[in-house]
């Protein structure tokens, strides 16, 4: 039976760069109060692309980067918090801007812990031998739902997309893959929609206005309750890949971690008594870019040069939902891709 491997990846992030001293300038903080916390130095910010943009420009870096055309794509999932619109799905959207006509598209939404939600779906899909090519893509513009004026939340985030191509192969590829949910912990990371008492309220009185709902859709975070979710959604992960798939910590390159905050990054590597090298990060360029840290992780060791066929990784993500997921993959690009 045929594996199902990443045959290429890519990413894009904007050219806007905030960083910490520019955010002090507008909200009461300083470098020194955010890289302590969090270890973020700076992050992209768009300057007028929506989630579609950003996702079709990560998509067409895939595409160059492999030997897939787009018609040659016959799944496209994009896994984002942050889509343009309640519909048409951010995944039909790009479709249409890198012409892979003959997908099948939809958007899933576990946030942070998207992209791997994604990958399990379609890993599903061509195992069973129902598509032969997967696009899959985590994309945020998370800029688009912070506050700007709460230092607690808008430090943390930037906006990005990453993504992967999925097909069949003789090598192992994906090796294991676990996912889980809490949706009792729903409110500790949320983000609220249109509510549905102003709608009510307009059609009851049969008079068009606009809803007096200024500020009910930003990103909302218990931040304490999040780091206790989230060290033990990624130590639970990462042992339970590790029993699964009958592999140690040892035989791991590396792990990619969500890059939501260096203070649980550092927890888990003292936790597992490991070399902080093991743990990829590069949080401090990019922030939190939710469903599109780890893709953007992933295309960036990528292009560094930093992964050999036969290297096993292990991704690991949590998220709001609560989500939480990981995965093991046996690296089966045979050389460095040029960009």
């Amino acid at each position: 039976m045929k594996e199902v491997q990443i045959l290429a990846t890519g990413s894009y992030v904007p050219d806007r760069i905030v960083t910490n001293d520019e955010l002090a300038t507008v909200i009461d903080t300083n470098d020194e109060w955010i890289k302590t916390r969090t270890g973020i130095g700076e992050r992209r910010i768009t300057t007028g692309e929506n989630t579609s943009s950003i996702a079709a420009k990560a998509a067409l870096k895939a595409l160059e980067n492999s030997s897939i055309k787009p018609l040659d794509i016959d799944l496209i999932i994009v896994a984002t918090t942050t889509p343009d619109c309640y519909t048409p799905s951010t995944a039909c959207i790009v479709q249409d801007i890198i012409g892979a006509a003959n997908a099948t598209c939809f958007d899933i939404s576990a946030a942070c812990s998207g992209f791997i939600y994604a990958l399990n779906i379609a890993y599903q899909f061509i195992k069973n031998g129902t598509k032969k090519n997967a696009l899959i893509i985590g994309a945020e513009t998370l800029s688009k739902i912070l506050d700007w004026n709460d230092r607690s939340i808008c430090v943390l985030f930037g906006d990005g997309a990453g993504a992967a191509i999925l097909g069949c192969g003789e090598e192992k590829g994906l090796i294991q893959i676990y996912t889980g949910s809490d949706g009792k912990g729903a409110n500790l990371l949320k983000c609220n929609a249109v509510p549905i008492d102003i709608n009510n309220k307009k059609l009851k009185e049969k008079i068009p206005q606009n809803a007096d709902n200024e500020g009910y859709h930003y990103l909302s975070m218990e931040g304490r309750e999040i780091f206790k979710f989230a060290v033990k959604a990624m130590g639970e992960t990462i042992k339970t890949l590790l029993s699964s798939s009958g592999l140690t910590i040892d035989d791991i390159k590396y792990i990619v971690p969500h890059q939501a905050n260096l203070r649980i990054i550092d927890y888990m590597i003292k936790k597992l008594k490991v070399d902080k090298k093991k743990f990829y990060t590069n949080l401090q360029y990019y922030g939190n870019t939710s469903a599109a840290s780890i893709p953007i992780a992933l295309d960036q060791m990528n292009r560094e040069g930093l992964l050999e066929k036969g290297d096993k990784i292990l991704l690991v993500g949590f998220g709001g939902g609560l989500t939480w997921g990981g995965t093991i993959i046996e690296w089966t690009i045979d050389k460095q891709i040029s960009s």
